[in-house]
């Protein structure tokens, strides 16, 4: 038996269907004496009506065989198959490719990459776009040596560019994957500027051959010594450029 006046558990076993026929009777009598209560209950009614409605129409609906627990397994068991199968495929390409096919990666990329390029880029910022400031400033050719001996022991003397009318007017320190580098600016009385320009050798001691490469407007002489690379970027189209290289002996 239900107390009266009904409470909400009473209510929701009304709309449920679970009183008994005594008890249903009552609470009918009840909201029929009690309209707001009866307004609720018809909104709880059709909240009901609609879930039922919604779960019927999905318990209808054709079964999906992709959901289906014996076709899951079996695909996922293919699954594993093939992933097993691709990391094989995987290994035996590295066992016959091996130490030969990664020394020769890293030997195209070295080929790849263009002899001083940093050299050359540390130009255009510096002595040309003025975008990364000197650490160094001197128009006297000794205390520039000694501002380079700091960071680099027993490397090659700067270039006495004199006899061409140049001098060593600033230096910035740079960074490379290998350790320090740097960069001496050269200027005559026209403004003209060349640099000087070294830096540790690349991976594996890479040492260069005395070469020489164009790269836009400007020229790159480079070389190595003990330790070291270097490199004299000149701007190719001047007057100076020829009397350069024969003062440089290139």
């Amino acid at each position: 038996m239900i107390s009266m006046p009904p409470s909400d558990n009473d209510l929701h076993a009304y709309v449920d269907h679970q009183l008994s026929e005594a008890d249903r009777q009552q609470v009918e009598i009840y909201l029929a004496n009690h309209p707001a209560a009866a307004k609720r209950v018809r909104a709880w009614q059709q909240d009901a009506q609609h879930l039922r409605t919604t779960l019927s129409a999905a318990l209808h609906q054709s079964a999906n065989p992709n959901l289906d627990p014996a076709t899951i397994r079996q695909r996922l068991k293919h699954r594993t198959h093939r992933q097993l199968a691709n990391a094989a495929v995987l290994m035996v390409a590295i066992g016959v490719g091996g130490f030969g096919g990664w020394h020769a990666r890293q030997m195209t990329l070295l080929s790849a990459a263009a002899p001083m390029a940093d050299a050359l880029q540390a130009y255009r910022l510096i002595a040309q776009q003025g975008i990364l400031p000197a650490d160094y400033q001197s128009g006297d050719k000794q205390g520039m040596q000694g501002w380079l001996d700091r960071y680099f022991a027993q490397a090659d003397r700067l270039p006495d560019l004199t006899g061409a009318g140049f001098k060593p007017v600033s230096g910035r320190l740079l960074s490379t994957d290998q350790g320090a580098a740097a960069m001496v600016v050269y200027q005559d009385a026209g403004g003209q500027k060349i640099s000087f320009y070294i830096r540790p050798p690349g991976p594996r001691n890479f040492l260069l051959p005395r070469g020489s490469r164009r790269d836009g407007e400007l020229q790159a002489e480079y070389w190595s010594g003990p330790g070291y690379n270097y490199a004299m970027v000149i701007p190719s189209d001047t007057s100076a450029a020829q009397t350069l290289k024969q003062t440089l002996d290139f």
